[in-house]
């Protein structure tokens, strides 16, 4: 009769197998988004102005990196989730065991509408308790009516200019 251990040892290579096979998308993960922050990194060391954000492409998501680095490198924690279906949050951030919401538009003037969005998309989490507020970055300005719409809410909005002082 075989033993317990008999198979054991002469099946251990399988588990071994397994496991690897597991982990292995999980450190390749882990692996490129840490290239991606290195590019990102030193990319943002090159194009310290804002004219050179205002020039990123891909949909936003370019913009949507170098906000979360800017704000990586104020001590939040940041990772970026916009994409379609984000719900009007691109980046979640924490810092000091507080959460906060981040929506990035690439725009030359930011419309009431955008902010009331974003503040639809994050208002309940806030009530709640899930957020301690959100930040609208913008590569631009925002209008007048925009500014007096967040007077009561947990909205920071930063523009471009305020953002490129963020960067130093």
């Amino acid at each position: 009769m075989i033993s317990f251990w008999q198979v054991f040892k002469s099946l251990w290579f399988v588990g071994v197998i397994a496991i690897v096979v597991a982990v292995f998308p999980i450190l390749i993960n882990i692996l490129v988004r840490k290239i991606e922050e290195i590019k990102w990194k030193r990319w943002l060391e090159k194009h310290k102005a804002l004219e050179d954000w205002k020039k990123l492409g891909g949909n936003g998501r370019e913009f949507e990196k170098i906000v979360a680095l800017i704000f990586k490198n104020s001590g939040y924690k940041t990772r970026v989730v916009g994409g379609a279906g984000d719900g009007g949050i691109d980046i979640k951030a924490e810092k000091d065991g507080k959460r906060f919401f981040i929506q990035c538009k690439q725009m030359d003037k930011v419309k009431p509408d955008d902010v009331r969005a974003f503040w639809g998309a994050i208002e309940n989490k806030i009530k709640k308790g899930r957020a301690e507020k959100g930040f609208f970055v913008t590569t631009g300005i925002f209008t007048d009516t925009s500014e007096e719409f967040v007077k009561d809410k947990q909205i920071e909005l930063v523009d471009g200019l305020k953002l490129e002082k963020l960067k130093k």
